[in-house]
């Protein structure tokens, strides 16, 4: 008996020993590690998946020409109304400021004179495309873009 339980605990030393071995090499090894001994349930796929970031209406119309004087953005939640750029009071950083526009409901103007835009901060903003807009059909030599 005394001599079956020290080979068994020269067993469990070797095979210690050797895992021990093997995740000491695996440490030192440049492909990266396996997601399965990070976190066994996450997938490959799922660590992708992230969510996007959404933008204010700095961050939407900085791409566009003339900071979007003249094009139509709306929050991702309304569904029939649309403010047209007539102004950009930008401040430095380039993502604060002031906008003012012309409200729109299905693409008709609700009033003839610009107001300012409210929550322009808020990061809901998205661009409309299908709409016309005043920078696509002629260009606006007036158009107001202020930084300070």
């Amino acid at each position: 008996m005394p001599m079956a339980v020290a080979n068994r605990t020269a067993i469990t030393r070797a095979l210690d020993f050797s895992r021990f071995s093997s995740t000491f090499i695996r440490s030192f090894s440049t492909s990266s590690p396996s997601t399965s001994s990070s976190n066994p349930n996450a997938s490959p796929a799922s660590s992708k998946n992230k969510r996007r970031k959404k933008k204010n209406l700095f961050e939407v119309v900085q791409f566009l020409p003339n900071w979007g004087v003249g094009y139509h953005v709306a929050k991702a939640h309304w569904d029939e109304i649309s403010y047209q750029i007539t102004k950009i009071n930008l401040y430095k950083s380039g993502t604060h400021g002031k906008a003012w526009g012309v409200a729109h409901k299905n693409g008709t103007p609700i009033a003839e004179a610009p107001k300012k835009i409210s929550g322009v901060h808020k990061r809901c903003w998205k661009y409309i495309t299908s709409l016309p807009s005043l920078g696509e059909s002629k260009s606006n030599p007036s158009a107001e873009v202020q930084t300070s």
